[in-house]
């Protein structure tokens, strides 16, 4: 947390997004900086001044906020504030600050630790869950490879799954390029949206990225922060390999028909494709209007209809009519 102003205009603007995506949105901020390179990096405005932040974020709009902790006594006076807390990864296998957290009541979201394999993660959980709270998180934050790297086993995500808890996938932090000799950790950003996507792929239950207005500004983080400029485009594209997940080859479509308009009032059929595996299904559509008309009878489950004007899409439920106002198609 670098100030009010900046977690709320952040917040403000990725709420935006993930409204329009139909995503669950968590705001994570750190009210303090405890693991740094070096003694003069900077660590926080000040502890309860952060955690203030984080809850007027919560409050303004009604989204949950999470924020890490580095030592037991931390676990109660963060709770008062956020509603899940975050075990740091190199402190995932500390035993009295996975109690703490446990015994607030909150969900916890343990980072794997990057020199843990994904099975040993099943004992810092356990540790939670044996503390009497059932509610845990596990979070894939890269494996340390050499001195100044860290690679993502994919194979890990499923593996923790089995434990019965969520995964989610931390894409920033495992781009991480940590050690450097200059004293601060680089990063490898334009690989962000490739590990994304990749991610979803694989199924992880959810994606953690860090964002910035400015990276190159930020106080913590900024070499493998994803400027928040370019948030939209990432997730729209995690978005469709999410939707395709699943659904190539499976669901069906009984009865679908494109309608396209020059005014907005009167429509015409411009094609119609009955009875199509998902991956077959398409609606040629080889004029330009400013308004398109989608309507879709006995459809079961959710379609993603790409509009190559402006790579829209369209989500149809249950046979729900949508009309998409100024698009070119």
């Amino acid at each position: 947390i670098e100030g009010e102003d900046m977690a709320l205009r952040i917040a403000e603007r990725i709420v935006k997004i993930t409204d329009r995506l139909n995503i669950p949105y968590v705001f994570k901020g750190s009210y303090r900086k405890a693991n740094r390179s070096r003694l003069d990096s900077f660590t926080g405005i000040g502890d309860e001044k952060a955690l203030k932040i984080l809850s007027k974020v919560h409050h303004t709009f009604n989204i949950p906020v999470v924020t890490d902790i580095h030592t037991a006594e931390e676990a109660a006076m963060a709770a008062e504030y956020v509603d899940i807390l975050q075990i740091p990864a190199f402190l995932c296998r500390q035993t009295d600050l996975l109690v703490a957290a446990a015994k607030t009541g909150k969900i916890v979201n343990i980072k794997k630790g990057q020199f843990l394999s994904p099975g040993a993660m099943r004992f810092a959980a356990d540790k939670v869950v044996e503390a009497g709270n059932s509610q845990v998180m596990l979070t894939e934050r890269g494996t340390t490879f050499g001195y100044q790297d860290l690679l993502v086993d994919y194979r890990g995500i499923p593996e923790m799954q089995s434990f019965g808890h969520p995964v989610v996938l931390d894409v920033t932090h495992s781009l991480q390029q940590p050690n450097q000799t200059s004293g601060v950790t680089g990063g490898m950003p334009a690989l962000i949206e490739t590990v994304a996507k990749a991610g979803v792929a694989v199924g992880v239950d959810g994606l953690f990225m860090e964002t910035h207005e400015d990276p190159s500004v930020a106080k913590s983080d900024g070499a493998n922060m994803l400027k928040l400029d370019l948030l939209e485009v990432c997730e729209i594209n995690t978005v469709r390999i999410y939707m395709c997940k699943g659904m190539v080859g499976v669901q069906r479509c009984k009865d679908f028909t494109g309608y396209v308009s020059e005014d907005g009032v009167n429509y015409t059929k411009v094609a119609k494709v009955a009875d199509h595996n998902w991956d077959d299904l398409t609606v040629p559509l080889d004029v330009t209007f400013d308004n398109v008309k989608v309507v879709a009878t006995g459809v079961t489950g959710t379609y993603l209809i790409g509009l190559d004007g402006n790579n829209s899409d369209l989500n149809l439920l249950n046979g729900s009519e949508i009309v998409v106002e100024n698009t070119t198609a």
